[in-house]
């Protein structure tokens, strides 16, 4: 559930809605706290859940004696209205087996909030890739068929590559393909939902 910092609405409609995964190296989380603090961009608010470890600490990023008192806990929310952009940083693990209910708190709060894309930030151990996933780039994306047809052409273009299926019993059967995010935390699971 969001919480706005102050006693006004915050209004994320039409925004796009970054957020990282929490896996394996924290790539997503670090990569985050790069955009936030490259940025700028202010907090507004809180996503309250209590599928997250608890967990209060110092302020990441302060720039001086006064923002250096103020603290950060597990899930916070930024937004920068001139990008249209907001951000989620996520700063502890998910508590074991509350993975499906932080999916379904998630989901929820982005169709309220009417977010235009959402693009989440992950990683996956590297000691699982194929053949295929070792030439070239290691970097992969995945994309919901709802936005295939408006992107997919352009990140074509990029260059990247698309998220390759594995084979569910290789050996046996490399008809049967599935999607495999080894260490990727709850990556899978919110794009399937």
């Amino acid at each position: 559930m969001f919480v706005p910092l102050g006693k006004e609405d915050v209004n994320l409609r039409d925004y796009n809605l970054l957020l990282p995964a929490i896996s394996v190296g924290n790539v997503g989380q670090l990569a985050i706290d790069l955009i936030i603090s490259t940025l700028n961009i202010p907090k507004v608010g809180y996503f309250y859940t209590d599928c997250l470890l608890p967990m209060v600490g110092n302020n990441p990023y302060a720039t001086n004696q006064e923002n250096a008192k103020e603290l950060c806990t597990n899930a916070e929310v930024y937004a920068l209205p001139s990008h249209k952009l907001a951000v989620l940083q996520l700063r502890s693990i998910v508590i074991k087996k509350k993975l499906k209910t932080i999916c379904q708190a998630l989901i929820s709060w982005i169709k309220r909030s009417a977010f235009s894309k959402v693009i989440l930030l992950s990683s996956c151990h590297a000691y699982q890739r194929d053949d295929t996933q070792l030439l070239g780039t290691p970097f992969r994306y995945l994309i919901t068929p709802v936005f295939q047809k408006f992107t997919a052409d352009v990140l074509r273009e990029l260059g990247w590559k698309e998220m390759e299926k594995v084979s569910t019993y290789p050996g046996m059967n490399d008809n049967e393909k599935r999607l495999s995010i080894p260490g990727g935390g709850f990556t899978k699971a919110l794009y399937e939902d």
